[in-house]
């Protein structure tokens, strides 16, 4: 059955537009697990724009489902990662003047570096994720520096839909399912784990949790957004329902 990780950022975004105390990421994890989430995950930013230790340390105490920390493969955050001992670390590019991931990481060209992180993750028990393009020669990148998992970054994917009609049959949203679809096969092939996210959101999920032995959906700003409206725990059961629906199929 498909999984469904909550990325909770956007909550602590809110909340540090105050610099207060609310609302809380933890009890929005708490909240999304009873909404049906099978883990959460959270983006521990350079700049800790959002998220912030303390929230890491406490969701690691508090949650009772998969912790998956998103994190730039730097030294400091490796270090974080090997206090904390999420079950999954996905290694992320991160810029400083970007609003959100605007795209996948360059393991091809920095494979040496990304070698010994994911070593030094995966040592420690740690399941190690990278978040890519859906291009053949980062999979094959993924798979020689030792990734257990590889995410495919589908905001292409997502911007295609909004921008073409949200027609998932049309050429243009076929031909970036197309790409998601092939690049998820090669990383089966490989023996890793295809999970899958961005941009993704009520209107374009299904498509992509049909794609063959895709395992886990990481969505988080549809979902907070929606639990602005009706509520977290509704949010999640609304989004797993619909991932269901076509699995089910």
């Amino acid at each position: 059955m498909i999984a469904l990780g909550v990325n909770i950022d956007h909550v602590a975004t809110i909340r540090q537009a105050r610099r207060g105390h609310e609302p809380d990421p933890v009890w929005a994890a708490v909240e999304a697990q009873l909404g049906g989430a099978d883990g959460i995950t959270v983006h521990l930013r350079e700049d800790r724009r959002h998220i912030q230790d303390d929230d890491v340390r406490r969701l690691r105490d508090t949650t009772q489902i998969k912790l998956n920390l998103e994190m730039a493969p730097t030294a400091e955050m490796a270090a974080i990662a090997m206090r904390i001992r999420p079950e999954m670390a996905m290694l992320v590019p991160e810029g400083r003047q970007e609003i959100t991931t605007e795209g996948g990481l360059d393991i091809a060209g920095q494979e040496a570096y990304l070698t010994k992180i994911v070593r030094q993750l995966a040592d420690g028990g740690i399941l190690v994720s990278v978040f890519i393009d859906a291009d053949p020669r980062q999979v094959e990148a993924a798979r020689r520096i030792g990734a257990a998992v590889c995410e495919l970054h589908t905001g292409p994917y997502a911007q295609a839909f909004y921008a073409c009609g949200r027609d998932p049959d049309g050429s243009v949203v076929g031909a970036e399912l197309a790409k998601l679809a092939a690049a998820g096969e090669a990383i089966g092939a490989h023996g890793m784990r295809f999970n899958a996210g961005h941009g993704l959101n009520y209107s374009n999920v299904q498509p992509v949790a049909q794609l063959a032995d895709v395992r886990e959906l990481h969505i988080g700003h549809a979902i907070v957004s929606r639990a602005v409206f009706v509520g977290m725990r509704e949010a999640v059961r609304s989004m797993k329902q619909l991932m269901r629906e076509v699995v089910a199929r």
